[in-house]
């Protein structure tokens, strides 16, 4: 049975927060946005012209990403920033190809970026992980009818959206039990960029919420508003025509 679009439009971001909100469930997707992250990290890398040489996913949904280059200066900031706000930038960008109605050229991008992501894999659990999400995104890509994958797409940009924000919310959370542990040397981006920039871990973290609620915002407009106010405009001009 092919939903209609509008019913398609509110289901993807339930269907996507039970995901992200479920413990059981997240910890199972979790890795999807840590791949997100780390392939921010590495893109950022390779714009700035460090040299890119592994990322490694681990089971526990952490990651780490090794480039080689100056240890401090704006190439490195903008390394260190990319992680934490390349979910939600690249779910803003899949609402947009989805409401662009370009639900198939994102899929084949994905399995792009993610083969791009592969060849700089260096663990067992990270090319396992990475190519288990390349074949479920391929497979909705090659066999899906163009419903699917505008359903599938529309719940992968919704994912990405409210993972982003939550992984952001479980820094803070896990910056803050470190510090109460007494903990004196923290490693997280956010102080990674304290020390590289003498600006506050928790200004950056805050900086990271903004970009993720700005994007849940902006990206959830694009998905659901138009689609909303659109099928509202119908529904009105269908009612004033009986």
């Amino acid at each position: 049975m092919i939903l209609p679009e509008h019913v398609v439009a509110l289901l993807a971001p339930l269907v996507a927060l039970i995901v992200v909100g479920h413990h059981g469930l997240w910890r199972i997707t979790r890795t999807v946005v840590t791949i997100a992250h780390e392939g921010g990290h590495a893109l950022a890398a390779v714009l700035t012209g460090r040299r890119l040489t592994g990322i490694r996913l681990h089971s526990d949904t952490s990651g780490v990403t090794v480039s080689v280059g100056r240890p401090r200066g704006p190439g490195m900031v903008f390394t260190a920033l990319a992680g934490y706000v390349a979910p939600s930038l690249l779910g803003l960008a899949a609402a947009g190809l989805i409401a662009l109605g370009w639900a198939q050229q994102l899929l084949w991008a994905a399995i792009a970026v993610l083969l791009a992501t592969l060849a700089y894999t260096r663990n067992v659990y990270g090319v396992v992980a990475v190519l288990l999400t390349g074949a479920g995104v391929g497979v909705v890509a090659w066999y899906g009818s163009p419903g699917l994958r505008a359903a599938f797409g529309a719940a992968a940009a919704w994912f990405l959206l409210f993972g982003g924000l939550r992984a952001v919310r479980e820094l803070g959370r896990a910056r803050h039990r470190q510090i109460r542990r007494g903990a004196y040397l923290l490693d997280s981006d956010a102080d990674q960029l304290a020390r590289l920039t003498s600006v506050a871990p928790v200004l950056w973290i805050a900086l990271f919420t903004l970009v993720a609620l700005g994007c849940l915002a902006m990206g959830g407009w694009w998905l659901v508003g138009e689609l909303l106010a659109s099928f509202a405009r119908d529904a009105g001009l269908l009612q004033h025509l009986g």
